[in-house]
């Protein structure tokens, strides 16, 4: 028998009030800029930092600034990994990886000196939580 390949993370829902924390939310970064291996530094600092790495690779588009592609800004997971950079913006885009997906522009140097570890729901929110985490 074959082995299913297991998922690195699975759709869930939190409700108003619950913590998402790091080791729960999966990272896809993705590079904008004409750096090279801009997007892997970036998610092994965001490993680094307890969130769970998801794709890696070279964005579609070129990014000036940093971008965190999502539909929907109020989304826990996506808050807390807003708060990781200074000044990222949170854009309409197309899911092109797992979880949170973070674009890294030409500007983009290091994340936030102040680590935020966790955040709480507002209201309820559906993300891809990272499989084996409680």
């Amino acid at each position: 028998p074959k082995e299913e390949p297991v998922a690195i993370c699975e759709d869930t829902t939190v409700g108003a009030g619950e913590e998402v924390r790091r080791d729960q939310v999966v990272v896809s970064v993705f590079n904008g800029s004409k750096r090279s291996g801009l997007a892997g530094s970036t998610s092994a600092e965001l490993g680094e930092r307890g969130f769970v790495a998801g794709d890696v690779g070279d964005s579609p588009v070129p990014a000036a600034t940093t971008q965190i592609w999502s539909s929907d800004p109020t989304n826990p997971a996506v808050q807390l990994v807003q708060q990781q950079f200074k000044k990222a913006r949170i854009v309409p885009g197309d899911p092109i990886g797992v979880g949170v997906v973070v674009v890294v522009g030409e500007k983009f140097k290091t994340l936030r000196a102040k680590q935020v570890e966790s955040v709480i729901a507002e209201a309820e929110a559906s993300y891809c939580k990272a499989t084996g985490s409680e």
